[in-house]
């Protein structure tokens, strides 16, 4: 593969989706152009296009986009995925590596595809956290395979009783969507399927067995009107590899199938509790597979086909395709890696 290096913003960068509006690739003088998302700051400040102009020559933009009254109470934007002309965006869910859970992580925006795009933003306090949870839950109760392990007490500790206690003590309504016994969600990657739902793909949690795991949510257009969300499936890719492995990245294929990426369940060397408990995770490398759905959502184990394996890469955000062949994107210190 080749590595072209670029910047935007001196920020790294999370998914690849490409670019499908006509006016915006006459306006960008693109052969081609894919969307990418920043890791720092709220998310009208992180959106940026890596584009191929019509030379071949590779470069990347940062793009401006207006969040109105959500401006600057958004952060840590991860994964993008197309429905019905929209762009949506998903925040990590996550929190910092050894815990709480940031409330400004658990947003979903969207926006039509454009220079400088107009954000409609649902900061909806841990509904999908407390969705999904719901539904491992019971998995769990019914000893399904595609059901997580144990909550680890220090993870436990560091993600849910501390979120519980800071939110609690500033007097916060969110605090209802979080109860002892939950898991932390890490959200990395997303596609919409073809019957309108949405799948995520976690980086945490994995199944008691240490495989990814993906969750299939509908109602998530609906987020916009006052909606709710339910969990319409949970699945476990399978055939990945020793875990714990997590999902690093995921797109929907025009042939009906996604790809996925595969690897560490948290960043190295950034005091991750999720490693400190799993020290053998630290030496996992990415490998891209790929998978299809079944034809009704449930909770079940898909397996995994192998596409690529990306080692010694463990940093891989994005999937997508350039001239029938992958491309991936990597999070470099300061800079943007697109692998061709």
């Amino acid at each position: 593969m080749e590595l072209v290096e670029l910047a935007a913003a001196g920020n790294e960068a999370s998914d690849l989706l490409r670019v499908v509006d006509a006016g915006l690739l006459r306006e960008l003088g693109a052969r081609r152009a894919y969307w990418t998302v920043l890791d720092e700051g709220p998310v009208e400040r992180c959106l940026a296009l890596i584009v191929e102009r019509s030379d071949g020559s590779w470069h990347a933009q940062h793009v401006e986009a207006e969040a109105g009254a959500h401006a600057g109470r958004t952060e840590d934007a991860e994964a993008l995925a197309r429905h019905d002309g929209w762009v949506y965006v998903l925040g990590s869910h996550f929190g910092s590596k050894a815990g709480p859970l940031r409330p400004k992580r658990a947003f979903v925006a969207r926006f039509r595809e454009s220079a400088r795009p107009e954000l409609e933003i649902v900061r909806h306090r841990f509904a999908l956290h407390r969705a999904i949870n719901d539904a491992l839950a019971e998995l769990v109760a019914t000893g399904h395979p595609v059901a997580p392990g144990a909550v680890d007490p220090a993870v436990h500790d560091g993600f849910i009783e501390q979120t519980l206690r800071r939110g609690t003590a500033r007097g916060k309504a969110w605090v209802a969507q979080l109860a002892a016994g939950d898991h932390p969600v890490n959200i990395e990657g997303a596609a919409f399927t073809g019957r309108g739902t949405l799948l995520v793909g976690l980086r945490w949690p994995v199944t008691a067995a240490g495989e990814p795991v993906l969750v299939e949510l509908a109602g998530v257009p609906g987020l916009f009107d006052g909606g709710a969300v339910r969990v319409a499936g949970v699945y476990a890719l399978t055939g990945t590899g020793a875990g714990p492995l997590g999902v690093r990245a995921l797109a929907a294929r025009p042939d009906g199938a996604y790809d996925a990426v595969v690897g560490s369940i948290d960043a190295l060397d950034k005091g991750s509790v999720l490693l400190e408990r799993h020290p053998h995770a630290r030496h996992a490398t990415c490998r891209h597979v790929r998978f299809e759905l079944p034809g009704q959502p449930g909770p079940a184990l898909l397996r995994a086909e192998p596409v690529a394996d990306l080692a010694p890469l463990h940093h891989v955000e994005g999937v997508s395709e350039r001239d029938g062949r992958p491309i991936y994107v990597t999070d470099e210190d300061h800079r943007i890696g697109l692998w061709l």
